[in-house]
């Protein structure tokens, strides 16, 4: 079935190939039409000559096009998938992570949650709400599929602004049970029967048993958890950043699906237990992989026809279309009654069917009271930050900074936010105004 896919913020290197790679082995969407779209006209003919080069070279089904206008890329969309980030990436990140703790904030990280979540969303939120504006008043009808982080908080706004639309969010984070469960359990993963959620990088696997006799895994991950994942490799092949994990673990007997980054992130009590080491070392080790030389794009397109990524946008596209019934391990939706004691207007990570007539979030029937607890406790900031970007408030971001449960002071977190304030001005200038005009 021929579709169109627009891929917004393709000139990134690592989003542009990863997601052709996975199209091109496809299929089902087989006909095709693939828009490249990017603000960066340099980087998205470079995209554009290696994508139109193979499919060429190999002969394959698909049309390629590209454009730097919105507009004219959304035009007849069918899947819309966002992969976008605002500035200098790493500059910014470690300006979200330091300031705040050069303040007294004791936040173990500063991507998604916390103080440093928070200034990463006001950045980014902004311009993904025009891009689903343009969406919505183009190609309503269309699937948005977002990878950008803070996942949470942007889904959040999406949903708030444009509750219609049909957006996805999407992570990775819940693969890393394919790799470890098989090991712990000394079973195959298609043996394992599996169900996690939460919110995006705060999420849990639920329940667990073997397909075969239908008896309960848990048991056993609880027994062989601790030990095996005191020494199991953890991201780029270290072991490692799993002390608050096998806290989690201890304390509220279920198995987190991350790390100790982002886990951390969302707790006031992270910072007295993480691995702050491990941390360390994961954050240089990626920022140093990301920044390095990948391999030749003809080579990448190539190796992502014959093997997909733990990304998934492209199978849940493939789903849809090829009305496949097949379970998604997580998606980013709205809460219809997913998992119990969280309010219906978050968007949560959950499993969920995937067919012709969308995705079906999978509900969680014995989600685990204690472990919801803790995730109410974003609940308020996640409303409130989207209220304070719609409403281009400084006082209402504040207001969201004192509700974070990992914010413990006043007058420190007012300076720290005039800071970044200042030092961010190009992205955030939207407040700035709203604080003149009070």
């Amino acid at each position: 079935m021929s579709v169109k896919i627009v891929l917004i913020g393709a000139g990134s290197a690592s989003f542009g190939y990863n997601a052709l790679g996975d199209i091109f082995a496809s299929d089902v969407l087989a006909g095709s039409t693939i828009m490249l779209h990017d603000i960066n006209p340099d980087t998205l003919k470079t995209v554009e000559g290696f994508a139109s080069q193979f499919v060429e070279q190999e002969g394959l089904p698909f049309t390629i096009q590209a454009t730097t206008n919105r507009k004219e890329a959304l035009q007849g969309a069918d899947f819309c998938i966002i992969s976008i980030e605002i500035g200098n990436r790493y500059e910014l990140w470690e300006m979200d992570w330091k300031i705040p703790l050069q303040y007294g904030i004791r936040q173990v990280y500063g991507e998604n949650g916390g103080p440093g979540g928070m200034f990463h969303a006001l950045r980014i939120i902004p311009p993904i709400l025009a891009i689903c504006a343009d969406i919505q008043a183009i190609c309503p009808e269309a699937y948005v599929i977002n990878l950008s982080n803070p996942m949470i908080r942007i889904s959040h706004a999406v949903h708030t602004k444009f509750p219609d639309l049909r957006f996805i969010g999407l992570c990775h984070e819940v693969h890393s049970l394919v790799r470890h469960l098989p090991v712990l359990l000394d079973t195959p993963f298609k043996e394992l029967e599996i169900k996690a959620g939460g919110l995006n990088h705060f999420s849990i696997l639920v329940e667990a048993s073997y397909k075969a006799s239908g008896e309960d895994a848990y048991p056993d991950i609880r027994a062989k958890g601790s030990e095996y994942f005191a020494t199991a490799p953890s991201y780029f092949g270290n072991a490692g950043e799993r002390d608050l994990f096998l806290q989690i673990l201890k304390r509220f007997d279920y198995l987190p699906i991350t790390t100790d980054s982002h886990f951390g992130e969302y707790i006031h009590w992270a910072a007295d237990v993480v691995d702050h080491q491990g941390i360390l070392d994961f954050y240089h080790n990626y920022k140093h992989a990301m920044l390095q030389p990948e391999a030749p794009p003809m080579q990448r397109l190539e190796e992502g026809t014959r093997q997909r990524g733990d990304w998934h946008m492209i199978t849940i596209i493939d789903g849809i279309v090829g009305d496949s019934g097949h379970t998604e391990l997580a998606v980013n939706i709205p809460n219809d009654d997913l998992i119990p004691y969280l309010p219906a207007n978050q968007m949560v990570e959950v499993p969920a069917v995937i067919d012709k007539h969308g995705v079906h979030g999978v509900k969680l029937e014995h989600y685990p009271q204690a472990f919801a607890g803790l995730l109410l406790n974003q609940c308020a900031v996640n409303d409130m930050t989207t209220d304070a970007i719609l409403s281009k408030s400084k006082h209402k971001v504040m207001q969201a900074l004192l509700l974070d449960p990992v914010v413990d002071k006043v007058q420190a977190t007012e300076d720290m936010l005039d800071t970044i304030l200042a030092l961010q001005s190009p992205y955030l200038d939207y407040l700035q105004q709203a604080i003149e005009s009070m």
